[in-house]
């Protein structure tokens, strides 16, 4: 039997760096492969995926996650070198110890425990990995999604092993995410000189009231489970940087983090109408990131809290906040879908890391998790 911390070094010690996998998938697949999984790696563009499955039968577990991870930063300011999986007073330190390789290590020695105990199992157990989910995520999960959706091949409870925890492992769970709407707005002026603005059209002041009028409005109230779609501009630019010139046009991005009391589409045309009414002269794309997903009650959501319980003597809180997962991939297709994984407190961050407790602690909720929807 494999040891989850053995196993999250192996993983740490390779360079995965989107969208990379440097043979992460491999060797999951050489755990998986011994305990009867069919190993399928689906490969678009310059995308590594795998697709592993024990058993053919409903209902499908599937247990989803990614094993690149976003770039280390500054390698000076690293106490151990990011790549070089070192345990310190108890945190196992490394790129992608927290976001989200010691999930997969957690994920397989979960598996590898319950098939040994349980190998005439119902329904089937699958793996659904990417390399791209830090990156633009399009060659990931969302390919490999329309592959399993083609041949009708279904998921019924999708577990994604993000870092959900807040301060104890365990404490939060995600059982939905927002959506996700970004617009990218070119508002279109006249060049010319500070000095003669009747010759020119300055997009900046034109915007400046209909951009206002945007961060002001009030979307709507949420509801128990979401908070109120909220509005955020990320990024402004206009000017030639020089101070005696008007600019000609003026670029916005924004992003809608929006609940499910409202739709992308009802969005959009809200926005169009404020810019309309201010007579903006304007282009806009849209890029969509992803539905805002729920999973209530139900037998995935139940039997988390349960496992949590058991393993760790206190309750769980479901939550929707924070940002989006490859989760808002898997929903659409009817899967329930539930993320939890160690404490996130060090993700993306210098000097990543993660308690090997918890670790430990996490494959036994995985473990038992199998156990409550998969044996009878």
């Amino acid at each position: 039997m494999s040891s989850v911390i053995d196993l999250a070094k192996d993983l740490l010690s390779r360079a995965s760096v989107t969208p990379l996998d440097e043979g992460c998938q491999p060797l999951m697949a050489e755990h998986l492969s011994k305990i009867g999984f069919n190993i399928e790696s689906m490969v678009f563009h310059d995308t590594t995926n795998m697709w592993a499955r024990r058993g053919t039968q409903a209902p499908v577990f599937c247990f989803a996650g990614h094993t690149d991870v976003v770039p280390t930063g500054d390698l000076s300011r690293w106490h151990t070198p990011p790549f070089d999986p070192t345990i310190i007073d108890g945190y196992l330190h490394g790129r992608g110890a927290a976001d989200m390789k010691g999930s997969l290590a957690a994920m397989i020695v979960a598996t590898e425990r319950f098939v040994a105990k349980h190998p005439d199992h119902k329904g089937s157990i699958a793996y659904l990995i990417t390399s791209d989910e830090e990156g633009p995520f399009i060659n990931g999960t969302p390919k490999v999604i329309e592959t399993l959706e083609a041949r009708n091949e279904k998921i019924t409870w999708a577990l994604v092993g993000e870092p959900s925890s807040t301060h104890k492992l365990g404490d939060v769970v995600k059982n939905g995410r927002r959506g996700s709407l970004t617009g990218n707005l070119t508002v279109k002026g006249i060049q010319g000189h500070v000095a003669y603005p009747h010759l020119a059209d300055n997009p900046i002041h034109k915007a400046s009231p209909a951009l206002a009028e945007l961060a002001q409005m009030h979307w709507d109230n949420g509801n128990e489970f979401f908070p109120p779609t909220s509005f955020q501009i990320a990024n402004i630019n206009g000017g030639t940087g020089a101070s005696n010139v008007i600019p000609g046009d003026l670029k916005v991005m924004f992003n809608f983090r929006y609940s499910t009391e409202v739709t992308a589409e009802e969005l959009i045309q809200r926005v169009l109408s404020i810019l309309d009414a201010h007579g903006l002269d304007y282009d806009i794309d849209w890029v969509f990131n992803g539905l805002p997903f729920l999973t209530g009650d139900g037998p995935l959501l139940e039997a988390t809290k349960q496992s949590i319980r058991e393993v760790t003597g206190y309750d769980t809180d479901p939550q929707t906040s924070g940002g989006t997962s490859d989760g808002r991939f898997i929903a659409p297709t009817g899967a329930q879908v539930i993320e939890l994984g160690p404490v996130n407190a060090t993700i993306h961050k210098i000097n990543e890391c993660v308690s090997t407790a918890d670790l430990e602690q996490l494959a036994l909720c995985y473990e038992r998790i199998l156990e409550k929807l998969l044996c009878d």
